[in-house]
């Protein structure tokens, strides 16, 4: 049968377009670095699918409803009630997007010498672990590094590799398991129940916080649903709950599967715990029952978490990020296999094996697809991930060389799909005339948000 996307478009913004020569001059004033592209000069927007979507019709009715009364406002409790239905923790600490969630929390957890562990910790999450002297040492399950292997579950944490952690001497360091579901940084690949499971059994039994960075709880349940044995049956929200439930607590940014344009989360079972990061809240982001959010913006919320939870949304997402791969296999270009649902990864280093790490292969995509046809995407290769000298000299390359095409939600239709399709079909055509980069000015962390680059030759 036809798939049928399950919305329509309801308001709609000008998609901006420009020429070739535009989009150079914009690409120097930049720096060649696609986070400081104005807007108005993107034709395709796949930089991030973090507050970028389309809100329904009905979170704009529901946001005519906010009460932005300062303390224990109608809105909150709605919100709160929403949110509980999917994380049932005792203690929910709303706050206004992920990243002050992490520092909230990690502020609470972590310190100098301590050790976050994680199957991938993603960029603002390494930087909120390190900021406070702690070390984010990942330890991904070996299916991740095979690019073109169809394992459902590459998101999966290495068990073992934790274990030998835990007793090993930096045992005593380990100040928490940090599980990203779906794992962005390792691909956007999902992680199974069975790993969610037996990585909650091992935590409990070491006495180590296991928290879920759950920005993509939906997509993740979805991914179980569609992948793993015995779930097969269950409802997204049964499958979220159940993983929620395996955790002793989370951050989420909910400007990601909460369909809203900001929000975020603290989910906590440990009352001393929670009490210590309410303080926080209180003191940086706002009150306890409204952290920094509206009133319309916590309804919005409150609406988004009752849709992004519902089969057909869900489906509808898997086909386009399907159908995006699809584009970009029939244009030539590799990508990390299988895919996920909030983007498709494209295998920068196999498209253009003439540059080498140092020159930045992920960069080099990025800034050809933005050059020649107005997308904006994001590296996720050693520009990200490499370690350089002072003199701003690649020494460890990242394990792949990648470029995030992010989804926004319920945005672009496939004609725009199409586009991109052909966009890098024609940089497939000739991959040699795609030049490297080196850096100009390199900020000491988050060094991708805020860089500065230059083309080779």
């Amino acid at each position: 049968m036809p798939h049928l996307r399950p919305y329509v478009s309801a308001v709609v913004r000008r998609i901006p377009t420009t020429t070739r020569e535009q989009r150079i001059e914009a690409l120097d004033l930049a720096g060649h670095n696609p986070f400081n592209l104005p807007a108005e000069k993107v034709s395709i927007d796949l930089l991030s699918d973090s507050g970028t979507g389309a809100v329904s019709t009905d979170q704009q009715a529901w946001a005519q409803r906010g009460d932005e009364r300062y303390a224990g406002a109608e809105s909150y409790y709605r919100y709160r009630d929403a949110l509980r239905e999917v994380a049932p923790y005792r203690h929910l600490l709303p706050v206004h997007q992920g990243r002050a969630a992490e520092r909230v929390l990690f502020t609470a957890l972590l310190g100098e010498g301590r050790i976050s562990l994680s199957n991938t910790h993603f960029d603002t999450t390494r930087a909120n672990v390190e900021r406070l002297g702690a070390e984010a040492r990942d330890l991904p399950n070996q299916q991740l590094f095979d690019l073109d292997g169809d394992h459902p579950f590459k998101g999966d944490i290495d068990v073992a590799a934790v274990r030998e952690v835990l007793g090993g001497p930096d045992g005593h360091r380990v100040g928490q398991i940090l599980m990203t579901i779906t794992n962005n940084g390792g691909g956007g690949q999902p992680v199974s129940m069975a790993n969610l499971e037996e990585i909650s059994a091992l935590a409990r039994e070491r006495g180590v916080p296991l928290i879920l960075d759950a920005a993509r709880f939906a997509e993740n349940a979805w991914l179980v649903i569609r992948r793993e044995a015995g779930y097969g049956d269950r409802t997204p929200l049964q499958v979220a709950r159940e993983a929620f439930a395996l955790a002793d607590g989370a951050v989420a940014s909910l400007k990601k599967d909460g369909l809203a344009p900001e929000g975020a989360f603290i989910g906590l079972n440990d009352t001393e715990l929670a009490d210590r990061c309410e303080l926080d809240v209180i003191a940086t982001e706002g009150f306890r029952t409204y952290g920094g959010l509206t009133g319309s913006t916590m309804e919005q919320l409150a609406q988004g978490l009752r849709e992004v939870v519902t089969p057909e949304y869900l489906a509808d997402r898997e086909h386009e990020a399907a159908y995006l791969a699809e584009r970009a296999h029939h244009a030539g270009v590799n990508t990390f296999r299988p895919s996920g649902l909030h983007g498709v990864y494209l295998n920068a280093g196999r498209l253009l094996p003439h540059l080498s790490p140092a020159q930045f292969p992920g960069h080099a995509l990025a800034c050809a697809l933005y050059r020649e046809g107005g997308i904006r995407c994001a590296e996720l290769g050693s520009l990200y991930l490499g370690t350089l000298d002072e003199n701003d000299e690649l020494t460890s390359p990242a394990p792949f060389e990648l470029v995030r095409l992010a989804l926004p939600r319920r945005v672009y239709d496939h004609s725009h799909l199409e586009y991109v399709g052909e966009v890098l079909a024609e940089i497939a055509k000739n991959p040699e005339s795609v030049p490297g980069y080196r850096i100009t000015e390199n900020p000491p962390i988050l060094r991708h948000f805020r860089c500065r680059t230059e083309p080779l030759g």
